[in-house]
């Protein structure tokens, strides 16, 4: 077969396709409404995921272990003390800050709170030397703690250091948490509907090749090939997919919009909706056709798996 007949016979295919779809175009209503709310649940179930990624790395940024100094420890053995923990695979980056620049540190925090100020300058620098660790990740905060409590380093340390800001790892957790629960619900839900819509879909053709037996018939009579009367049924659940596609990305369009003009609101519990609808403008293209390929993917193994069972008795 010549290149020029295969595309002539392929742009059949599609234009048959198309025609069946208009023609069973209430059919087509029910599959591609499962279909949208699978697509619109998988959407947005990615970028809630990358919403509270950037929400837990703006506050992991933020936490860190604090090993206050003796005063008699010295400069040398504080920065030999930064150099074992640099090395260490768990950080991300050490600060030191001696005696001065501790204090000084320490008023910056305060300074709305003048009688702690005046107190730590009346009573000659009593605040110690400071190594604060910053964890690369915060399931490593342990083998920090682990590292700087070896008998060496305990000895370099005040009593009840190190330290660790619990309350921002409390707030680290309940998003970890959050997210990996809305992870696994989006997940499950995602799969239950794409079986629904993968079912719908497969009766969808069914009936479709019910309906055109008599003209299937004559087709395979007049000498079509079976790739040739499938084909269109393929290209029809493909056109599911598309249509649901761009549905669902409408829906998604339509609730940032909604959210940030009507409810002029800029976070909805733990989703920051700001960086949710950036997220969703800067990587729109990406979005739209990884939503395009999962529905044109849904929509054709569901005919061809359809047309497989039902064309080989149906057209006898």
């Amino acid at each position: 077969m010549s290149m020029q007949r295969k595309m002539t016979t392929l742009g059949r295919i599609f234009h048959t396709g198309t025609i069946n779809f208009m023609r069973n175009i209430s059919l087509a209503v029910a599959a591609m409404a499962v279909m949208v709310v699978t697509l619109t649940i998988l959407l947005f179930s990615l970028i809630t995921n990358a919403t509270f990624e950037n929400t837990i790395a703006q506050i992991t940024d933020k936490i860190s272990v604090s090993a206050y100094l003796l005063d008699t420890t010295t400069d040398d053995q504080a920065k030999n003390l930064v150099k074992e923990l640099e090395k260490n695979p768990a950080v991300s980056h050490v600060t030191y800050l001696d005696k001065a620049h501790a204090l000084q540190s320490y008023i910056k925090q305060n300074k709305d709170n003048q009688s702690l100020v005046t107190a730590a300058a009346e009573a000659g620098n009593p605040i110690p030397a400071t190594i604060q660790v910053y964890p690369r990740d915060l399931n490593e905060v342990g083998n920090i703690k682990t590292a700087l409590t070896t008998p060496g380093n305990v000895k370099l340390q005040t009593p009840g250091s190190p330290s660790y800001n619990g309350d921002r790892k409390q707030a680290i957790d309940s998003i970890t948490h959050a997210t990996n629960v809305l992870r696994r619900i989006g997940i499950v839900t995602v799969i239950v509907f794409a079986i629904i819509c993968a079912l719908i879909i497969f009766n969808t053709i069914q009936m479709a090749i019910f309906n055109r037996r008599d003209e299937i018939t004559i087709m395979r009579l007049l000498g079509a090939s079976t790739n040739y009367i499938r084909g269109p049924f393929i290209v029809e659940s493909a056109i599911y997919g598309l249509l649901s596609a761009v549905f669902s990305i409408l829906i998604i369009n339509s609730a940032f919009l909604a959210s940030s003009n009507a409810l002029q609101a800029s976070s909805l519990g733990l989703l920051d909706i700001n960086y949710a609808s950036q997220y969703f403008n800067t990587h729109f293209w990406q979005l739209l056709t990884v939503q395009i390929a999962i529905g044109i993917l849904i929509g054709t193994v569901s005919s061809v798996i359809a047309t497989r069972r039902y064309l080989k008795f149906k057209t006898k």
